[in-house]
C-alpha cells in the first residue's frame, strides 16, 4: 500500500511568518492597496443566496430514495457547504460588515452556519484567528496535525483515509492541542444550530438532516475543494510555508486560494485579493502556487517525502495573546 515516508518530525523553524514583514514592504512600496482594506457588503447577499439554496434543496430531497439523497449531497449539498465555510470564514475576518460593526459579522456567521448542521461558526473564529498571529506556533496553531496524525497516517492507503477524515480532525484537533474555555457566544450558537436542525427534522424529515449533515462532512473530506486544506501550508518545498492557488475553484471558495496574499492582507476581502496581486505582482509571481486541487491531494497521498508532518512549526517567544 506504499512505503512508509521519511519524515518523522514537524519542520522546526527559528524565524518569524514571513508575512507580516512582506505586508510592511508592499504596503511601503503600494500604499494604494490600503483602499482595499474595506468590508465586502455583497458577501452578505451571496451568503442569503446559499442559505435560501440549501432550504431549497432540504424540501427538494425530502423524498427522495436513499440512494439520491446521498448522491445529491456529494453533487451539490458538499459544494455549498465547503463554500459556505469559506464565507463563514471570511465573515471571521469581520469581511461582511467591517470591523466597526465586529458583532454583526459573529451574528451573521451563527446565521451562515445554519445549513452546515454542525455549529462552527464563533470557535472557528476564534481559533482562526490564532492561525494568523502565531502561525506554526507549537500548542497554538491548530491548523498543525498532532503527533499522533503525522506519526500514524505514514503510508499512502494511512494518508488517503486522513483525508477522508479531515473534518473529524479539524473538530478535535482543538481539544487536544489547545482547549479553550466554552464562550456564551459558542453557547448561543449551539443552541441555534440544534434548534435549526430540530425545525428541519420536523419540517421534512431525516432525509433532509442527512443531507444537510451529509454535505458538510462530505465537502470537508474526499472533495475537490478540500485540496487547499493542504495547499495551503504543507511544505511540498522545503523552506516555503504558504502557497497560493490560481485555478477556477477560488470562484466557489471566496479566493481563499489566494492564500499568500491573504495572510499577507487578513484585512482586505477574499474578493479583492486578486488585486493584491495584480498590484504587487513582483512580490508573489515568483512564489510557488498550485493550479489544481485535485493535483494537490494526488501528490500528498503518492509522494512518499510529504505527509501530516510536512508543515513548519515554531516554538513562540514572549507573550502570546489569544482569541
Amino acid at each position: 500500500m506504499g512505503n512508509t515516508v521519511a519524515r518523522e518530525d514537524f519542520e522546526w523553524v527559528y524565524t518569524d511568518q514571513p508575512h507580516a514583514d512582506r505586508r510592511k514592504e508592499i504596503l511601503a512600496k503600494h500604499p494604494e492597496i490600503k483602499a482595499l482594506m474595506k468590508p465586502d457588503y455583497n458577501l452578505i447577499w451571496v451568503v442569503l443566496l446559499m442559505v435560501a439554496a440549501q432550504l431549497t434543496a432540504f424540501y427538494l430531497v425530502r423524498d427522495l430514495d436513499w440512494k439520491w439523497v446521498v448522491f445529491w449531497a456529494y453533487v451539490f449539498g458538499s459544494c455549498i457547504s465547503h463554500s459556505m465555510t469559506l464565507a463563514i470564514h471570511e465573515i471571521s475576518h469581520n469581511s461582511a460588515f467591517g470591523n466597526g460593526r465586529a458583532m454583526w459579522n459573529r451574528w451573521y456567521g451563527i446565521f451562515a452556519n445554519l445549513p452546515l448542521g454542525l455549529p462552527y461558526s464563533i470557535s472557528f473564529k476564534r481559533y482562526h484567528m490564532d492561525h494568523h498571529r502565531y502561525l506554526g506556533g507549537d500548542g497554538i496553531d491548530v491548523d498543525i496535525p498532532t503527533n499522533f496524525e503525522g506519526w500514524f497516517f505514514c503510508t499512502r492507503f494511512r494518508k488517503f483515509i486522513w483525508i477522508v477524515l479531515q473534518p473529524f480532525f479539524y473538530a478535535i484537533r482543538p481539544l487536544c492541542i489547545n482547549p479553550k474555555p466554552i464562550t456564551r457566544l459558542e453557547i448561543i450558537n449551539l443552541l441555534a444550530q440544534l434548534s435549526f436542525d430540530i425545525v428541519i427534522y420536523y419540517l421534512w424529515g431525516a432525509k433532509s438532516l442527512f443531507y444537510m449533515l451529509a454535505g458538510s462532512v462530505l465537502g470537508l473530506g474526499l472533495h475537490p475543494i478540500s485540496g487547499h486544506f493542504i495547499a495551503e501550508h504543507y511544505m511540498f518545498l522545503k523552506g516555503h510555508e504558504t502557497y497560493s492557488y490560481y485555478g477556477p475553484l477560488n470562484l466557489l471558495t471566496f479566493n481563499v486560494g489566494y492564500h499568500n496574499e491573504h495572510h499577507d492582507f487578513p484585512n482586505i476581502p477574499g474578493k479583492s485579493l486578486p488585486l493584491v496581486k495584480k498590484i504587487a505582482a513582483e512580490y508573489y509571481d515568483n512564489l510557488p502556487q498550485y493550479n489544481s486541487w485535485i493535483k494537490v491531494l494526488y501528490d500528498f497521498v503518492m509522494d512518499d517525502t510529504i505527509s501530516p508532518y510536512s508543515r513548519m512549526k515554531r516554538q513562540l517567544k514572549g507573550e502570546v495573546h489569544q482569541e
